[in-house]
């Protein structure tokens, strides 16, 4: 071999590695990249989001929820912005929402006090790009993505097994509720009324409605005790109907059946106390973070479940049914 042809073979093999080394690293980033574990729609979402939530009204059992969706956007990179009327009111309500529109929120959470009303601000968020949910209350006929929530007509049916059980499937009750507008409200009366007659004996005495006003609650409550005085229960549906009636039933001494709506520090005392024999819930303390959740999806033009169901339970004082 002459000397020419040695160092064209010499040049050749000191080169060969460098060439491997040069080819590995134009391939390696793609393999890497096949190796990465996928990401939730969650988990992508990285830029700060801000959301509102607009309650029916304030009053302390929504602070548990606002608790929970605090912890949740603390996680996410979400700012929260919450409003209420003071009391129940369809046109602050619309006034609110309107703001938040205004302002170009990422996504609204609004449990409405009155379906039909607050059906075009609704649909004027989605129109703006604003995905909204409801909770507690649906507005189905509505543009809204999402119901967070259970079946309002099947927790009255619950309520009605409930005092079923306990009076042994005769007696006399007395019935509370909160806003007669409000259709989550009138769909779990319905359901409580319907089982009620068509399955059992017991005899619906009295029906009133305080419009989300504790103080007309409690008398609607002594009014109806002293015009039935035999009765055999008192029905809660709502929220401000339990504060009212552990209230009454400490200053009055009753030993009859109370049955309330929401797991709630009052409710949770009530039951410690024996003032409330049971307490119907539909899993409010996780409303908060499943409003959130879908939220943060939608505002991702991730699709979401219609209906993020939180289930019913009856807590008695023996615990959770």
């Amino acid at each position: 071999m002459n000397k020419a042809r040695f160092a064209l073979l010499l040049t050749l093999i000191l080169l060969f590695p460098m060439i491997i080394s040069s080819g590995s690293a134009h391939i390696r980033p793609q393999q890497m990249a096949a190796t990465l574990p996928a990401t939730s729609p969650v988990e992508k979402s990285t830029a700060s989001k801000t959301f509102g939530i607009i309650y029916p009204m304030t009053y302390p059992t929504y602070e548990m929820i606002t608790k929970d969706a605090t912890e949740y956007a603390g996680k996410h990179n979400i700012t929260l912005i919450v409003n209420a009327p003071d009391e129940a009111n369809t046109e602050q309500q619309i006034r609110i929402m309107e703001n938040m529109i205004k302002q170009h929120v990422d996504g609204i959470a609004i449990s409405p006090v009155d379906a039909a009303a607050l059906t075009p601000v609704i649909d004027a968020a989605q129109a703006a790009g604003i995905p909204v949910i409801t909770f507690e209350s649906d507005v189905p006929s509505s543009h809204r993505i999402a119901y967070v929530g259970a079946d309002n007509y099947r927790t009255g049916q619950q309520f009605a097994m409930t005092t079923t059980r306990l009076l042994h499937n005769q007696g006399m009750i007395l019935v509370e509720n909160g806003l007669e507008e409000m259709q989550g409200l009138q769909q779990r009366l319905n359901g409580f009324i319907d089982y009620i007659r068509s399955e059992t004996d017991i005899e619906i005495l009295e029906v009133r409605y305080h419009q989300g006003n504790e103080d007309q609650a409690m008398s609607d409550m002594e009014n109806m005790i002293q015009a039935h005085p035999h009765f055999n229960a008192i029905i809660g549906l709502d929220f401000v109907s339990v504060s009212a009636s552990t209230l009454i039933w400490k200053a009055k001494g009753l030993n009859r059946h109370l049955i309330a709506f929401g797991d709630s520090p009052t409710s949770e005392n009530g039951l410690l106390n024996g003032q409330l024999s049971a307490v119907i819930s539909q899993n409010e303390g996780v409303w908060g973070a499943k409003m959130m959740e879908t939220l943060l999806l939608a505002s991702d033009s991730v699709p979401v479940k219609e209906f993020i169901d939180t289930g019913i339970i009856e807590i008695n004082q023996e615990g959770s049914n």
